[in-house]
């Protein structure tokens, strides 16, 4: 199965750990693959993607201090004059 992954809405504590998790479960116990969307809605929207992989998540964690997420969120994404566009509100 492949599996899209997403963050929007803007940053949150544990949302690194959680991406990180998700893809090596998913990809170690079940054989599945994910693609990551980079930006938040703009990832699908402009065909901005990344292959997530027990190696590409391995760099998640090797500058913590850089802090933010490692998909990239964009709290406006899909949002034009304050009203939404594409996708869901739910």
């Amino acid at each position: 199965m492949r599996i899209g992954v997403l963050t929007g809405g803007g940053d949150c504590p544990g949302l690194n750990a959680v991406i990180r998790a998700v893809v090596r479960k998913g990809v170690e116990s079940y054989g599945h693959e994910f693609v990551g969307f980079r930006d938040g809605w703009k990832g699908p929207l402009e065909g901005s993607t990344m292959t997530l992989d027990v190696a590409a998540t391995r760099e998640i964690f090797v500058d913590a201090k850089a802090g933010g997420a490692f998909l990239a969120v964009d709290e406006n994404a899909g949002r034009h004059g304050g009203e939404f566009r594409g996708g869901t509100t739910a």
